[in-house]
């Protein structure tokens, strides 16, 4: 089974790019399961049924998505395969910048949109530096110039990336991406494989419930701005 994972910036057409890859994929005769993770509410799993494929949804909750994420890929795995899953698509929220979703052995995409400013590729961290591919989406509201730069901008931070422009209303450039999960090792089992990046961390007071402002009720991994200067 191969195991893909995608990421990206928030409404960067993450779904919309994966439905018209899935079609092809499906058209291939692939069976594919698809699981949507994300926090409090999503509706993007009515249009992956709508494809007649496997579908799951996680909602995390009050728990930092990224670590509800790897906290449940096992169990992802296995339902993937009981669903006697090809290939096995799993969309994780794209919340903030720092996440660092991608897995040796799996197929990792970063899904981001080029309206979000040329500078926003070196904002993104691990979640785009770490992808095996990049799509970038929006392209034809652009200019060439444009285009160019932000790929530039891309290329960059993840040189080693294979960089595609994917329409995400249209599904132009779609099956380029559907090629390159088609060429993708399989995975025998997802257990013991390494993050290629550490989790943000996420082990202080706020994380287990507390509400109230101040350093007296602050402890475990809390991290303060750096003024300059003498404290």
């Amino acid at each position: 089974m191969r195991f893909v994972i995608i990421a990206g910036t928030p409404s960067s057409g993450k779904t919309s790019v994966m439905i018209h890859t899935i079609r092809h994929l499906l058209a291939s005769n692939l069976s594919v399961a698809a699981c949507k993770i994300d926090c409090l509410h999503t509706s993007d799993d009515e249009r992956y049924r709508r494809l007649g494929i496997p579908v799951a949804v996680g909602l995390s909750d009050y728990i930092c998505p990224d670590h509800f994420y790897v906290a449940n890929l096992e169990e992802v795995e296995c339902w993937a395969r009981e669903q006697r899953a090809d290939i096995v698509v799993l969309e994780t929220a794209g919340l903030c910048h720092r996440c660092a979703p991608a897995v040796h052995g799996c197929l990792s995409v970063c899904v981001i949109d080029c309206l979000i400013g040329i500078d926003t590729p070196k904002k993104i961290g691990p979640m785009l530096s770490t992808a095996d591919s990049v799509v970038i989406t929006k392209c034809d509201i652009v200019s060439q110039a444009e285009r160019e730069v932000f790929h530039n901008m891309v290329e960059t931070v993840n040189p080693q990336a294979k960089i595609m422009d994917i329409n995400g209303l249209t599904g132009q450039g779609a099956i380029t991406l559907k090629n390159e999960i088609v060429r993708y090792n399989s995975l025998e089992g997802i257990s013991g494989k390494e993050l290629k990046y550490p989790m943000p961390a996420a082990i202080c007071s706020y994380c287990s419930g507390e509400t109230v402002i101040g350093k007296t009720y602050q402890m475990g991994n809390v991290k303060k701005v750096d003024f300059g200067g003498e404290n």
